[in-house]
């Protein structure tokens, strides 16, 4: 039970994040402002709500990133990974069968392709802008939700920091910063356009925010182990 608590918390948390921003774009579309504010404010929350549990972290490239700086071992990290997926492709389906494909599909982070904006993406493009902003959240996230130091409203800060990357990031990539995010709707409306570029890109990210912050913040020498 002891560690099937965290992957419960894992799982409402990821559910929660993908069910809202699917339904958040679908009603706000273009509208960069109330979509940030819908995925931030859902982070802040449940964050907040599972942080005592698990941690919070309702992000494969968070676990990852906790995993490369030695605050969280690979099986705890796979049972997460497990958990959070359940939780965006079971809210990908539910938004399924409340709206309808082309919904979910549009309520999927993806590259921008409009010259009309001045925005047109590449995946190679679309990685770097993933990794570095999924870099900043690693590093918040270890900044005030995991450095005993540094503890203070880890939810609000993370759920700021959500906020903030996809004020930047969502009109050139969707702003994904978490894998859950992409991969729950792509099984739900069999969607794969580029969905490369929403692993590579913040698992890349993530790993580089949590070596980071152990070697130059912390700075503690890397375990010998991690798991």
């Amino acid at each position: 039970m002891e560690k099937l608590r965290p992957c419960i918390a894992e799982f409402i948390g990821t559910f929660a994040l993908i069910f809202v921003g699917i339904g958040a774009i679908r009603t706000a579309g273009e509208n960069v402002v109330a979509v940030a504010l819908a995925h931030g404010l859902t982070i802040a929350a449940f964050v907040s709500a599972t942080m005592h549990i698990s941690g919070g972290q309702l992000n494969p490239a968070v676990t990852f990133g906790l995993v490369c700086s030695g605050h969280m071992t690979w099986g705890a990290a796979i049972r997460y990974w497990i958990a959070q997926l359940s939780g965006g492709i079971a809210a990908a389906y539910i938004c399924l069968g409340l709206f309808n494909r082309d919904v979910i599909v549009n309520g999927t982070p993806q590259l921008a392709t409009d010259p009309a904006i001045g925005a047109v993406i590449s995946p190679g493009q679309g990685i770097l802008v993933e990794a570095i902003l999924t870099f900043f959240l690693v590093f918040v996230v270890h900044g005030t939700g995991v450095d005993e130091r540094g503890r203070r409203v880890a939810g609000l800060a993370i759920g700021a920091t959500i906020t903030l990357d996809i004020l930047f990031g969502g009109p050139l990539t969707g702003a994904a910063m978490n894998p859950a995010r992409v991969f729950g709707p792509a099984v739900a409306a069999w969607f794969w356009k580029a969905h490369y570029v929403y692993w590579i890109g913040p698992m890349l990210g993530g790993a580089l925010g949590g070596f980071v912050y152990r070697l130059f913040i912390e700075r503690k020498p890397m375990p010998a182990t991690a798991g």
